[in-house]
């Protein structure tokens, strides 16, 4: 017998009237783990996204574990490819669900540990036993944004994918071309017509018609990549983002990087402190002591990917358009000096630091030591 269900049958774990169900989401099938705290598990495969399959499942549980009338239902799944769609649902039929990052679940450290969707249902019904029984550490519990938070995430989200299949669809063009010893400077630019059709006649006819059809399929990613910008700036400009605006108003902070930073990190999270801040976009340290041995092990890299992107970026761009700021002023003592790993990990602090300052300044309108503002278009 596993942890899992050692800790599962444990009687003192059992409160009456309660059952506690763990989902297991794959793309096809899902496993719903169910037990009061009393029995060991009942397991149920149903097909994934079966809303009524997964009532039944209760039902049966229910009847099992032999619970009458007002019954509370725990559940729990982890964070993933389904979204919040579940867990909202799930509120909807008056079940406590909790959406758990899966980063922070704990596991066999075992050079060969068996991995089982059975044992990891297993493991997180245990598990949710535990945080219900006040154990709140046990695990991260990820905060769910409403529809609409959620919905105002798609366009930056979606403006970088757009961004990526821009290189991709360059480079490819580049690629075919010089099979031919043709270079161009800039694929799809103003002079690319005439030079294409100085040079495209010359091409063998599959390779220019394939490189023809990438084209279209760029000049398509460019006209969707201008007309989500040009919705970004229209919104700003209408009011209708007073955060966005905002931030965009402190210089070396473009209007792209503030809508990332408002829709992924400060428009819709609280924060009591800076080390919350810092921690959820994962620039956070991780040191490594156990006994003698002391490492450092570089940043978290635990939180939100997208505002750790942006802000290390934003970074390099505060040195150049804030060089009078405190913030600049302390990287140059600290780090200027050094070669580059040193500056890569004085950015990184900076970043931090910065992070900081911008969330100062959005809650509380402080602006950043010795920082400057953009004017106010008249």
């Amino acid at each position: 017998m596993n942890v899992a269900e050692t800790a599962l049958q444990a009687q003192d774990t059992g409160v009456a009237g309660q059952l506690y169900m763990a989902f297991e989401l794959s793309e096809r099938k899902w496993l719903l783990v169910l037990s009061d705290g009393a029995r060991g598990p009942s397991r149920y495969t149903v097909d994934a996204g079966d809303k009524g399959a997964v009532l039944d499942a209760i039902g049966k549980a229910k009847v099992r574990c032999g619970l009458e009338g007002e019954v509370v239902v725990h559940s729990c799944y982890e964070a993933g490819r389904d979204g919040f769609w579940l867990h909202r649902w799930l509120i909807e039929q008056g079940i406590d669900n909790i959406v758990v990052d899966s980063a922070s679940i704990e596991v066999n450290r075992r050079a060969r540990r068996a991995k089982t969707d059975r044992l990891d249902g297993g493991k997180l019904l245990s598990m949710l036993m535990r945080y219900r029984a006040g154990e709140r550490r046990v695990w991260s519990v990820v905060r769910v944004p409403t529809p609409q938070e959620e919905d105002a995430r798609r366009v930056h989200r979606e403006l970088a994918q757009l961004r990526q299949e821009r290189t991709a669809h360059i480079n490819r063009i580049r690629s075919l071309l010089v099979l031919h010893n043709l270079r161009v400077g800039h694929v799809g630019g103003r002079d690319w017509g005439k030079w294409w059709e100085r040079h495209g006649p010359h091409l063998p006819g599959a390779l220019r018609a394939e490189i023809e059809r990438e084209m279209a399929r760029l000049v398509l990613v460019k006209a969707q990549l201008k007309a989500l910008e040009a919705q970004q700036c229209a919104e700003v400009a209408a009011g209708l983002q007073p955060q966005v605006a905002q931030l965009a108003r402190v210089r070396a902070v473009g209007l792209g990087g503030a809508w990332v930073l408002v829709k992924e990190l400060f428009g819709w999270r609280r924060f009591q402190n800076r080390r919350q801040v810092a921690a959820c976009i994962g620039l956070a340290p991780s040191p490594y002591s156990s006994g003698e041995s002391q490492t450092e092990q570089g940043i978290a890299k635990a939180g939100n990917k997208r505002a750790r992107w942006i802000m290390v970026e934003l970074g390099w761009s505060w040195l150049r358009y804030q060089p009078q700021s405190e913030l600049s002023q302390w990287f140059h003592q600290r780090f200027a000096h050094g070669g580059k790993r040193m500056r890569r990990i004085g950015i990184v602090a900076l970043a931090r630091r910065l992070a900081i300052a911008l969330w100062r300044y959005l809650e509380h309108g402080v602006v950043p030591a010795g920082a400057r503002l953009k004017p106010v278009a008249a």
